[in-house]
């Protein structure tokens, strides 16, 4: 599954995995979706609102239709930020992307199934995943980012 990026015919594409302690059940290991189940995900992405400034694309993204309704492993817990960091300064937000976080800990698009894609060139960058209740993670050392979608575990 891919979505269509009109703007950018090559984007890069990030396979994150993380892990929310808050919602995490040990005896599934996987976490909880109540809050889709409750009906309590907003269908637009709600850090903008929250004041979060969103750089390189990012910002506003809405589900595409069915995207909530995955069940299983693959349901959402909820919306996290993917953001990608300068190499040289991982305090400088190149790039940010509102994702969906699956009960497994990936992080998809507004499908539910593809991988967040980034309109940057391929490089090196630092990748943090930000939560609003949650500490942000970031990786220890930047990443090579290239045409060949990456994979993050962060879990």
């Amino acid at each position: 599954m891919a979505l269509e990026w009109p703007d950018c015919p090559t984007p890069l594409l990030l396979d994150v995995r993380v892990i929310l302690e808050g919602p995490y059940d040990a005896a599934t290991g996987l976490m909880t979706d109540q809050l889709r189940a409750n009906g309590l995900l907003p269908l637009t992405e709600p850090y903008s609102a929250l004041g979060f400034s969103h750089v390189g694309g990012g910002g506003g993204e809405q589900i595409e239709p069915g995207a909530f309704l995955a069940e299983g492993s693959e349901s959402v817990v909820d919306w996290v930020v993917i953001e990608l960091r300068a190499e040289a300064d991982p305090g400088k937000r190149i790039a940010t992307r509102s994702g969906l976080l699956r009960r497994d800990g990936t992080i998809r698009d507004m499908d539910n199934g593809s991988l967040v894609g980034f309109c940057v060139p391929s490089g090196n960058y630092y990748i943090s995943v930000v939560h609003r209740n949650h500490l942000g993670i970031m990786t220890a050392s930047a990443m090579d980012v290239g045409l060949v979608f990456s994979t993050v575990d962060l879990s």
